[in-house]
């Protein structure tokens, strides 16, 4: 009898997630409408207290272009989307004074192909998936580009920007990286925190970025959902 509680419980909550995501979708750009049609959800609809500020829909990136046109709000596969709110949840329970802040989720192939133009035959290469290989968990909505905001909105400092392309953003650096002065006892302290809540939420870290979590390994998600090949 519980379980089947349960169910319905969750049925009543997708139901609600669908329906204010594709409110979202029609409020939104082509983009947001054309990810809520290929099943992905809005952030905003499944998430309290996580914030967003897409940094691809400006030219404030290591791209220096805009990459989404038409995109207002981030989306993800439901199921990263579920596992982004648990990881909210568990920051509200031990640091109610910040929250959670997207920079980027889902993201078509055809912007995976824009951006790896970018860095094509360059040392930054090797940060940003090929899509010839299929591309990355970002192009599944199962990976989430995320950092830590304080009340007024302010990013925590992590010891360099979302989207820096180098050694010093690396996770497993960290300590030497201290050492040498590059990054702050501080802002390590901040990126092990952000580390613990996201796997609280069952997210894994990317080794070279101390900002991108991913759901699961492309193996999986190429056994199990869809790719976003438009």
């Amino acid at each position: 009898m519980r379980n089947f509680a349960a169910m319905i419980e969750k049925a009543i909550l997708s139901a609600a997630i669908v329906a204010a995501s594709a409110g979202m979708a029609a409020r939104g750009g082509e983009l947001d409408r054309r990810m809520a049609r290929e099943g992905m959800v809005a952030v905003g609809a499944v998430c309290d207290g996580v914030e967003e500020s897409l940094m691809y829909s400006r030219a404030d990136n290591f791209t220096g272009v805009v990459l989404y046109e038409g995109l207002d709000s981030a989306w993800l596969h439901p199921d990263a989307a579920v596992a982004l709110r648990k990881a909210a949840e568990a920051l509200r329970k031990e640091r109610p004074d910040l929250h959670l802040l997207v920079k980027d989720a889902s993201r078509p192939m055809s912007v995976q192909r824009r951006m790896y133009q970018v860095v094509q035959g360059t040392p930054q290469a090797p940060y940003v998936s090929n899509p010839r290989n299929g591309g990355g968990l970002h192009n599944y909505g199962l990976a989430v580009d995320i950092t830590l905001a304080d009340s007024l909105g302010r990013e925590l400092p992590m010891g360099t920007p979302v989207d820096h392309l180098g050694p010093e953003a690396n996770i497993d650096r960290e300590t030497q990286l201290v050492s040498r002065g590059v990054i702050t006892a501080a802002e390590r302290a901040n990126r092990l925190l952000l580390r613990r809540i996201m796997q609280a939420g069952g997210f894994k870290p990317l080794r070279t970025e101390w900002w991108h979590f991913n759901l699961c390994t492309r193996t999986e998600a190429k056994q199990r959902y869809r790719l976003l090949n438009f």
